[in-house]
């Protein structure tokens, strides 16, 4: 068993692609974390995370996959690759919220191009990876919705499990070998981290929001990208729950609050699943304390 993960991980690397080992049937990391780190190898300078450690020499990998069946890792901001992550639905998702597949189609046709056709993988759980190589000198970072609903996307500080890696619920596997493109210019500006993200401008327009509920989202969602350091969480759930109430009056669509307020919380720094997490339980509760039409 250890053979089939081996070769993954050996032909990822011969790619050029940086990899490390995740748990086995499972997304997690599988290195040591900082407070079990035995300060030796690798780490013997200090510790050093899963980027890092992220490797292509093929002697390192056999090791490393030698004393276990560990899924694949591929680190993606050392590898030179931008992945494009397309979601499929949730069951918590409103009735008619897109998949990120639907979403990236929608993304191009604004833009009058075709969906590119790059290497591309299933996911375990029906979603989609388009593997692109990134600008020279190109320094980007995640994002979480910033392309659209369901599109998150994994650069520096971020990684993807490789294809022929398995979870319980699936098998990551190629769809299109096609060796990864460059990424468009016209999607690597959308992804550019604007200079003025601290203004009003750093909110998407919502398409039937009112005018006040839209300047709502914009004022909110630039001061959650403004927060400092020990008050960004605090920042991001008061927003959370003052948008909240433009919910259940239909001013704003809660995928476009989401998408808005994730994309600004990483902007300030947070964790995508902190932002994930605390957004979706601030509009939560802000639902079920509001009905009707704000004041």
């Amino acid at each position: 068993m250890n053979a089939h993960f081996l070769a993954v991980a050996l032909d990822a690397a011969e790619r050029g692609w940086h990899v490390f080992p995740l748990r086995p049937r499972d997304k997690r990391p599988a290195l040591h974390g900082e407070t079990a780190c035995p300060r030796t190898g690798d780490c013997a300078a200090g510790h050093r995370k899963w980027e890092q450690r992220a490797t292509t020499d093929p002697e390192r990998i056999r090791t490393a996959w030698s004393t276990g069946a560990f899924n694949v890792g591929i680190a993606t901001g050392p590898s030179g690759l931008i992945v494009v992550d397309l979601d499929p639905v949730k069951a918590k998702d409103p009735n008619g919220t897109p998949d990120g597949a639907t979403s990236l189609q929608a993304l191009c046709e604004r833009a009058g191009h075709t969906v590119p056709a790059t290497y591309r993988t299933r996911t375990a759980s029906g979603g989609h990876h388009l593997y692109f190589t990134a600008p020279t000198g190109a320094r980007l970072g995640n994002s979480a919705g910033r392309l659209g609903t369901h599109i998150d996307t994994r650069a520096h500080g971020g990684y993807v499990v490789g294809a022929g890696s398995t979870l319980p619920g699936g098998v990551y596997e190629v769809v299109d070998p096609t060796e990864p493109v460059p990424l468009p210019e016209w999607l690597y500006a959308l992804l550019t981290p604007r200079q003025s993200s601290r203004g009003p401008t750093a909110a998407p327009v919502p398409v039937r929001a009112s005018r006040y509920a839209a300047a709502a989202l914009r004022a909110e969602t630039a001061a959650v990208a403004g927060a400092g350091e020990g008050v960004r969480n605090w920042t991001l759930v008061r927003a959370a729950r003052a948008l909240g109430r433009f919910i259940p009056s239909g001013d704003l669509a809660r995928h476009e609050v989401e998408q808005a307020l994730n994309s600004a919380g990483l902007a300030a720094g947070l964790r995508e699943n902190e932002c994930r997490a605390a957004v979706a339980s601030a509009l939560n509760w802000s639902v079920a304390h509001n009905s009707g039409r704000p004041a």
